[in-house]
């Protein structure tokens, strides 16, 4: 009986329930979709495109070795899917969930369709810990704040992961080229060069989480927070496309801290790791709950707030020319990698919404083309949690200081001056704010500031008192809030 394994953001063999379900029915076939065709699907940005080409690629020759293939089409999933089932005469599919709602929609009208020709069709979750749906409160409700979700989703028992099932194959010489897909960044492709930056891939996938082990152990707590180290784990990408599963990398960790023995140190910093496994998951639960996430404030009274949206100060923020410099060397970290350091994406982020009054919609939509790890809930949960208008978000008020902000993180200006050179020859303090170094220190340092590096955009304690004011006008408006 040959069925029908559709996959989507689960580009794994190992721990993937859909897969492992299509293999016991008999010969599959292994399809990847690129669906551009259902209504409210957001198109993937350029990197995220750059990324799928490169896993599918892997996905494929993964595949290959057990002696299949990956089968690829692009269109409406009921339409390639059925004319699938009848040149193939398969009589089961199967897929892994994705819990956005247009999603939902398309895979619920899907079920309905094969299920009336009399497909066995079966879903599963992949690629959160719980189901959003089984979540709850003490009350029976939905939790709004990260904390008591994190205690609730931590204390329940995590299923560990299965292993790649043994696989037979239906022969199909249906489908297209991955490099017929159009999958490569558009109108300009900034991507030249990230292969040797990036693995992507499940194989890439596990070989990261193992080579960041010491990392996490040894002062992840700490050092996440430093973009001039490698303090942090860089599996979001990975995360983001399904190439690793969270039980994978819930119940790995779990066993590479049991091998170390009792250390308070190691264990402190292996689960402040699983945490952001758990913000990730929070992300999601969110987005479940509020489908709007993405283009609507959580929190309607910043339906009010006063946004500026200068075109020249947006030109200047996605162009690195904001005259900040840990401003500026995220967006060029951005730009040339298609990844951005975690703290760093804070600060950028509060500086376009609080310094530049700009709508946190603006930056969104910049990361969601420019981030190779960009996914409809973490995106959108964390530009609210920036602005403010998101769930258990940091306070609108709390507008992070630039410069204190690359003095305490980034201490000796290391994470500056990799990317933004023309910065490197001035000392430590002034690296983060050039515009107070004497004009002899600039001369002698090759900088000349506005032909060169730019000026700040934006004074800083001007720009703060703006934001707060016009956080001040939807409070008067809004005082139930």
């Amino acid at each position: 009986m040959t069925s029908i394994v559709w996959f989507r953001d689960d580009l794994r063999l190992a721990d993937n329930p859909a897969l492992s379900w299509a293999a016991k029915q008999g010969p599959l076939i292994a399809l990847y979709l690129y669906d551009d065709a259902t209504a409210g699907l957001r198109p993937l940005g350029g990197a995220q495109r750059w990324w799928l080409k490169q896993s599918l690629i892997a996905l494929d020759m993964s595949l290959r070795d057990k002696g299949g293939q990956l089968t690829i089409a692009q269109g409406d999933p009921a339409t390639i899917i059925v004319d699938l089932v009848a040149k193939t005469k398969a009589s089961a599919v199967s897929w892994n969930r994705i819990y956005s709602e247009p999603a939902m929609e398309r895979d619920t009208a899907l079920k309905a369709l094969l299920s009336a020709r009399g497909l066995k069709v079966q879903t599963f979750n992949a690629n959160l810990i719980h189901e959003p749906v089984k979540v709850k409160n003490q009350s029976g409700g939905n939790f709004k704040v990260f904390t008591p979700f994190w205690k609730a989703i931590s204390a329940e028992h995590i299923s560990p992961p299965v292993p790649i099932p043994e696989l037979s194959f239906s022969a199909t010489s249906l489908g297209m080229n991955i490099s017929s897909l159009p999958l490569n960044p558009t109108p300009v492709d900034w991507a030249t060069g990230w292969g040797r930056l990036h693995a992507p891939g499940e194989a890439g996938a596990h070989r990261q989480l193992e080579s960041r082990y010491e990392t996490i152990f040894n002062g992840y707590s700490d050092d996440r927070n430093l973009p001039g180290t490698e303090g942090t784990s860089r599996l979001s990408p990975h995360l983001r496309f399904g190439e690793i599963s969270p039980r994978q990398v819930w119940h790995k960790t779990l066993a590479a801290l049991e091998s170390h023995g009792p250390q308070k140190g190691i264990e402190r910093n292996a689960w402040a790791f699983l945490r952001e496994i758990g913000w990730r998951e929070f992300s999601h639960y969110l987005l479940y709950h509020f489908p709007l996430l993405g283009s609507q404030n959580w929190r309607s009274e910043f339906d009010q707030f006063p946004w500026q949206n200068n075109p020249a100060f947006i030109e200047a923020w996605q162009g690195a020319k904001t005259g900040y410099p840990i401003v500026d060397a995220g967006l060029r970290e951005l730009w040339q990698t298609g990844w951005m350091h975690n703290r760093v994406r804070m600060i950028v982020a509060s500086f376009l919404i609080k310094h530049l009054m700009v709508d946190w919609r603006v930056g969104e939509a910049w990361f969601w083309d420019t981030l190779i790890d960009a996914c409809p809930a973490n995106n959108t949960a964390s530009w609210q949690w920036v602005a403010g208008s998101g769930a258990d978000a940091s306070p609108y008020f709390r507008i992070f200081n630039p410069i204190t902000q690359s003095e305490k993180f980034d201490p000796n200006g290391s994470y500056v001056r990799r990317w933004v050179p023309e910065l490197e020859r001035l000392d430590d303090r002034l690296v983060h704010q050039p515009w107070e170094a004497p004009a002899l220190v600039l001369h002698a340092a090759g900088i000349q500031l506005g032909p060169g590096y730019p000026h700040p955009i934006v004074d800083h304690h001007t720009a703060r008192q703006t934001a707060l004011d016009a956080y001040e006008t939807i409070k008067k408006k809004s005082p139930a809030s």
